[in-house]
């Protein structure tokens, strides 16, 4: 399995999971707003009008970077693919 990808300050996140106890859903998207330890992460939730609901430390393992620049070569694409389904837990085969 690939290592989760290196998350910097000021990246856009996806929670992976669920986390009822802090009320945020799979899918919420949050900025890291300070690296707390290595590979742990200050995230930050806003609604649309910019105003913080939520503020959660989390593990890189709970975080989707998201990538908003469409992707340089095919190469890149593929790789990235490869991790996905990596992470998604499926074993894709490459040729």
């Amino acid at each position: 399995m690939l290592p989760p990808p290196k998350l910097n300050l000021l990246d856009i996140v996806a929670l992976k999971n669920d986390l009822p106890q802090h009320q945020l859903l799979a899918g919420q998207v949050g900025t890291i707003v300070e690296i707390l330890a290595p590979e742990v992460y200050e995230v930050e939730f806003s609604d649309d009008d910019g105003q913080t609901y939520a503020t959660q430390a989390l593990p890189n393992h709970q975080l989707l970077k998201l990538h908003y620049k469409p992707i340089a070569n095919m190469t890149d694409f593929a790789n990235n693919v490869m991790e996905i389904g990596s992470k998604l837990g499926i074993e894709l085969i490459k040729q």
